[in-house]
């Protein structure tokens, strides 16, 4: 029997745009910046609701970053809002230098993040962001799973005194978690009990790793699988507590292999408690157009890789 279903699907960018549309209402030190994507970002309640706390800059990133710089020493809380690959490839400088550096209290939105973009292509499906992101001091990094994980992440954020980096979606995407969830940063969560293997996924993944536990465990493989929602600060407690248990384990992401989820797990465990570790990744290329669906099966992040990867982790133990 399965133990997650869905009877909806939505994207995660609208999470996002509700959750920014409930904080305004709660929180008037709540400001919102777009650079020419409100549709896309779903910020156009926000803004409807809320003119006077939103600022269009128009396709100038750069500038967008530093206005929100600006804005936190007055005591606003600014969500800046585009693109994944504009958030963060596009302005890298300006965010270390005018955010990361001072530890500004900015909270950088970033939508149509990794493959699953689609038909846009490789020039805008970002795959390198959370490592980009993670490596900066002062940074939190969030990539949440699903329409009511990314709703309240947002909410959470507000209350998170730094920056914070916070990755969602473009595709409709399957709604499994709770609706009244409570987000809490840096918390890892275990969505399945297992003894066999540990699955750490995140993002959209952590659906992906759900549909392989379920092929597990027909095959009498256990799995667990643990939803790492928060890049950074990882919960590294979580890991190590379950991979002692289980003796292996897979990282499931949509981003390159170097530098992301799977990098950061390999750090906690060859100091803490050395074991097996598979990687579910792109393996180091870019991507290209096509439907999500497509994209993820051709660049090895579907359910049966989940799976293979489990099953080569469990027969590297000793």
């Amino acid at each position: 029997m399965a133990k997650y279903t869905f009877s909806e699907k939505k994207d995660t960018r609208s999470g996002f745009g509700d959750g920014l549309l409930e904080l305004g209402r709660k929180n008037d030190q709540v400001v919102g910046l777009c650079a020419d994507l409100t549709g896309s970002l779903k910020m156009d309640a926000f803004q409807k609701e809320f003119p006077e706390r939103f600022f269009q800059v128009g396709i100038a990133e750069a500038n967008m970053i530093g206005l929100a710089a600006g804005m936190t020493i007055g005591g606003k809380i600014p969500f800046t809002g585009t693109f994944a690959n504009f958030s963060t490839g596009r302005v890298y400088d300006q965010i270390r230098q005018s955010v990361a550096y001072s530890g500004k209290n900015v909270k950088i939105c970033a939508s149509h993040a990794g493959l699953t973009l689609g038909e846009d292509g490789a020039t805008h499906q970002i795959l390198e962001d959370l490592g980009m992101m993670k490596m900066l001091p002062h940074m939190a990094v969030i990539n949440p799973c699903d329409y009511n994980q990314t709703k309240a992440a947002t909410i959470a954020i507000a209350d998170h005194d730094g920056p914070v980096y916070l990755r969602f979606g473009r595709p409709k995407w399957p709604v499994f978690t709770p609706a009244d969830q409570k987000f809490e940063i840096g918390k890892a969560i275990k969505m399945i009990e297992g003894t066999d293997v540990t699955i750490f996924a995140t993002g959209h993944m952590v659906w992906q790793a759900i549909l392989a536990e379920e092929i597990l465990a027909e095959k009498g493989v256990n799995a667990e699988v643990i939803n790492i929602h928060t890049i950074k600060p990882l919960d590294e407690e979580a890991i190590v507590e379950s991979v002692k248990k289980t003796g292996c384990a897979v990282s499931a992401e949509e981003h390159q292999i170097n530098g992301g989820l799977g990098d950061s797990i390999s750090q906690t465990l060859i100091r803490n408690n050395p074991a097996p570790l598979e990687f579910v990744a792109v393996q180091d290329s870019f991507g290209e157009s096509g439907t999500p669906e497509e994209l993820l099966e051709k660049y090895g992040l579907g359910p049966q890789n989940i799976v293979d990867a489990a099953l080569k982790a469990i027969s590297r133990k000793k």
